[in-house]
């Protein structure tokens, strides 16, 4: 393998996108060791190089090696950390305890720590402060990246060698990687766009119609966009791969796990029904309060994601939460 990539990749996380990731890497001739939490898993990946649960319908490149011992990670060239993003700071002390070294360390996960409103790059630098960190986002369904559909999606770190590095390491001919220095951007927009995507899909599951689901993502495209001028962030990467084109997947599949848990809750489940019927974690139902904290911070509107954060605490029903919306003064749509 040549030195303008990575060739030993440790890759944290068993579920879909983290099982997608070391499968396409395998494919590209990585040597991958695949962490995944649950015994199952790792016993499935090994014995029958599939992950049904999370990944059903792909058969594993067979070089394919699980463990559930972090410590096999310990001599890689580079760590993707794909944990649900309320788990990522447990995992990145652990890590830290492992290899203490300048490792590359490329965060897969998208959302934003509930606990302390912080964003996953700032954790990790918390845990792992040798670490050079990355964070990979933008419009990807694992299980088409894992079947071989073509994907574009953003690579963000400080350094640009890295980031060429990291891209040369992770593209192949089917997954197209652009490289980005936004790390905050890129980071807001793999974030919110969860949130939103469950308001969509409420708008989807009570019948609300074409047109309501085009105003209600261009309006949250706009709750993006105010955020993202307040913390620092570049509008044309909201406007690109990790921003506006995370949002339209995310807010136009039933694939997408939070567009699902949206339509259900329009569709008259309860909240607690619904995840009680889920092995894979629904990150925008932890992101809602961080989001809407954070904006309440810098002084910002977000009636949609506020709208979505009061119906996963049982404060708002869905019809009261739109019956606010649409309540709101009225106001120009050309922000200052």
């Amino acid at each position: 393998m040549a030195d303008t990539s990575f060739n030993k990749i440790g890759v944290v996380g068993g579920g879909a996108w983290g099982t997608a990731l070391a499968h396409s890497l395998c494919i590209s001739g990585h040597d991958v060791r695949l962490w995944a939490y649950e015994a199952e898993t790792i016993r499935e990946i090994q014995d029958h190089k599939t992950n049904r649960v999370y990944l059903p319908g792909v058969e594993l490149h067979e070089s394919l090696k699980a463990t559930d011992q972090l410590d096999d990670l310990g001599d890689s060239e580079l760590l993707l950390l794909v944990p649900p993003a309320q788990h990522l700071r447990r995992i990145a002390s652990q890590l830290q305890g492992i290899n203490s070294t300048s490792l590359p360390v490329l965060i897969c996960a998208k959302g934003i720590e509930q606990s302390t409103g912080k964003m996953l790059v700032d954790v990790l630098t918390e845990e792992m402060p040798n670490a050079s960190v990355g964070v990979l986002s933008g419009p990807s369904f694992a299980a088409e990246v894992a079947r071989g559909l073509p994907a574009a999606v953003t690579v963000a770190c400080a350094e640009e060698p890295l980031g060429k590095k990291l891209a040369k390491t992770l593209g192949s001919k089917r997954l197209r990687i652009y490289w980005s220095n936004d790390l905050k951007g890129v980071q807001l927009g793999g974030a919110i766009k969860n949130v939103l995507a469950i308001a969509a899909g409420i708008v989807d599951g009570k019948e609300l119609g074409a047109n309501a689901h085009a105003a209600l993502v261009t309006r949250g495209f706009a709750e993006m966009r105010r955020i993202g001028a307040a913390i620092g962030a570049r509008a044309e990467t909201l406007s690109g791969l990790s921003g506006l084109g995370d949002l339209l997947l995310t807010c136009g599949s039933a694939q997408s796990r939070n567009m699902s848990l949206g339509r259900a809750l329009g569709e008259g489940q309860s909240l607690d029904e619904i995840l009680g019927e889920r092995k894979a974690v629904t990150e925008g139902v932890y992101t809602a309060q961080a989001i809407v904290e954070l904006s309440a911070r810098h002084g910002i509107e977000v009636p949609i994601s506020a709208s979505v954060k009061g119906i996963v605490e049982g404060r708002l029903t869905v019809d009261e939460a739109i019956d606010g919306l649409m309540a709101r003064p009225l106001r120009s749509e050309i922000e200052n």
